[in-house]
């Protein structure tokens, strides 16, 4: 009886070019007479002889918004940090106007988001944009308040 699961590794003979007429690949080696590509050290790409390539041929593709909203994030224990510092009051109202007047955020950012990442001790006021679910959770736990901006 045959076993049927054994495979036979069969060991191929690389092909020594460039080794005398009779071995098959002799004289030039398999790459032809003259011309660039008969040459050592060549690299023709995406070359067309001269011709416009086609990547440079095709359009542009994608689109970059002009009018991108970019979003300010912080997490609560930097808030939290603020209040100790008092960079910002815990009794007002914290939204992106008052952090990018205690330079907090940055001027180019038009709307934020509250992430919970660390422990907030304070009863705050919060207006956001957006905020994580973890951060709603520490935040109600503590008694603070959270008014989401309507979308545009």
């Amino acid at each position: 009886m045959t076993n049927l699961n054994t495979t036979v590794k069969v060991k191929t003979k690389k092909m020594r070019v460039g080794r005398g007429i009779g071995s098959g690949k002799g004289k030039t080696s398999g790459r032809g007479v003259k011309g660039q590509k008969s040459r050592s050290g060549v690299a023709i790409k995406s070359f067309e002889g001269g011709q416009m390539p086609l990547y440079r041929r095709l359009p542009k593709r994608g689109f970059n918004p002009l009018k991108k909203e970019k979003i300010a994030i912080l997490n609560l224990d930097k808030i939290q940090k603020f209040i100790e510092n008092k960079k910002i009051s815990q009794d007002s109202k914290i939204d992106i106007e008052t952090l990018k007047k205690a330079n907090i955020v940055n001027k180019s950012f038009n709307k934020i988001k509250i992430l919970g990442s660390g422990d907030i001790k304070n009863k705050i006021n919060l207006n956001v944009d957006f905020i994580s679910e973890s951060a709603k959770k520490k935040l109600e736990k503590v008694g603070g308040t959270i008014t989401l901006k309507q979308k545009n």
